[in-house]
């Protein structure tokens, strides 16, 4: 796949999958609830504007990286066909997921959304089980060597605060 194809479908899947679960469902949650007290608030709303920048920042990061570098997009039907492991990947192996669910609990603080912050919730469970049953015996199958040093290297979900350098 070229770069210019891998961009295209990075795009068109950017704005599919992300676009759905991070844009259009949250905003057909708040729609129709009332902003909870207890979120509510300029400290929750800072910290929900500061996920939602971060989140964003981070997923368009990861996308363009999927298509110029591994040569592929985040689709499972047209994978990589280089292992990405730099930029973000550096420092946690699933930062597309880890973005999609800071922009969601994002808008659930900024629009004080209770159900919104569930949702978010549910969202990264699924993300997880579909971690654990398709992602990662796909990866170590495509790339058996290279993902087993990354998967002992870079943790799932937390952030390592020093980038790891592969050898």
């Amino acid at each position: 796949m070229s770069r210019t194809e891998s961009l295209l479908g990075s795009a068109a899947f950017l704005i599919l999958a992300p676009g759905t679960i991070a844009g259009l469902l949250p905003w057909l949650i708040r729609r129709w609830s009332p902003p909870s007290p207890l979120l509510e608030g300029p400290l929750p709303t800072l910290a929900g504007v500061l996920l939602c920048l971060a989140g964003l920042a981070g997923l368009i990061a990861c996308f363009l990286r999927f298509a110029w570098q591994g040569r592929g997009t985040p689709a499972p039907i047209a994978p990589p066909v280089v292992l990405v492991v730099t930029g973000l990947y550096r420092h946690v192996r699933n930062p597309m997921y880890v973005a999609v669910t800071a922009l969601i609990l994002g808008q659930a603080l900024v629009f004080a959304s209770p159900w919104t912050l569930a949702y978010g919730a549910v969202i990264w469970a699924l993300f997880h089980a579909f971690i654990l049953t398709y992602e990662e015996p796909t990866l170590r199958r495509s790339f058996p060597h290279q993902y087993g040093a990354y998967v002992s290297n870079v943790p799932r979900w937390l952030p390592r605060l020093k980038p790891w350098s592969p050898p």
